[in-house]
């Protein structure tokens, strides 16, 4: 895929994730780059169950792209939880 794929697949996967994780979305820059790194996540986890990653984009590509998005967003919050005052 081309940078510009990746960003777009990237951005949607990203916004989608982050509104079912945490409802209000990360910003734009952060939920691109969340979401590229979880269509790498969602491309590795594909790969190791026998199915094909991101490959364009098309719905599929996003498919993947949210669900790595989903784990990556988790683990996120896990390590840079806000703590309350």
């Amino acid at each position: 895929m081309s940078i510009l794929a990746w960003l777009v697949v990237g951005l949607i996967a990203g916004f989608l994730a982050s509104k079912v994780v945490n409802k209000t979305g990360e910003g734009l820059v952060l939920d691109i780059v969340l979401g590229v790194v979880g269509a790498i996540v969602g491309g590795f986890l594909f790969n190791q169950f026998g199915h094909s990653g991101a490959t364009g984009i098309n719905l599929y590509s996003i498919f993947v792209a949210f669900i790595g998005s989903v784990v990556v967003l988790l683990i996120y919050h896990l390590v840079f939880r806000r703590r309350a005052v």
